[in-house]
């Protein structure tokens, strides 16, 4: 009979004897990624979402979420999971735009001094590829949907315990840049 894993969970403290979980998610980030080029590491841990949606039918809808961020393979990439509504709160009639429950993976191309970034949500098939980099105080994502709409997520107002995030998407126009959702995130 093959050995189980197992795994124990309490409020205060997680341990696993998963190797899976061991190899996927170390504790700190790669001595191969510099401190400057370190965009993402302040994200590790979790946080509240305070999030508002602004679908093309022009219903805004606000909601709570969460984000949970870890370093992964080896403090070579950081992945996170993005749950909105929070999962107390998820409903079979949870809206359809703005009803996420996926992850994103990122990780530090040094051929291109910055980060390849890649969105996948599983419940509805919304994906996207995009590139990070910091401009000034902001870091900001290039990129676009598997359709070729040119897409633009944004960083900003980062401290250690917050920070405001934009989803905007080119128009048809291609010209203005309209906003598809907003959170702001508190580290929890």
């Amino acid at each position: 009979m093959p050995k189980q894993n197992t795994m124990t969970t309490t409020a205060e403290n997680t341990t696993t004897t998963d190797p899976f979980v061991q190899v996927l998610a170390p504790t700190s980030r790669s001595p191969d990624i510099s401190p400057e080029d370190d965009l993402y590491g302040f994200l590790i841990g979790s946080w509240e979402l305070d999030l508002v949606a602004h679908p093309d039918d022009g219903i805004v809808t606000h909601s709570t979420g969460e984000a949970h961020f870890a370093w992964v393979l080896d403090g070579r990439a950081i992945q996170d999971v993005f749950i909105n509504p929070e999962r107390s709160d998820r409903t079979a009639d949870s809206p359809q735009f703005g009803n996420w429950y996926g992850t994103t993976f990122r990780y530090f191309d040094p051929t291109i001094r910055a980060w390849r970034v890649f969105w996948f949500n599983p419940d509805d098939g919304v994906r996207a590829e995009l590139i990070g980099r910091r401009r000034g105080n902001e870091i900001v994502q290039e990129g676009h949907f598997p359709d070729g709409t040119p897409i633009r997520w944004t960083f900003s107002e980062i401290t250690p315990d917050s920070c405001r995030w934009r989803g905007e998407r080119l128009e048809p126009d291609g010209k203005r840049w309209r906003l598809q959702v907003e959170f702001r995130a508190r580290r929890v």
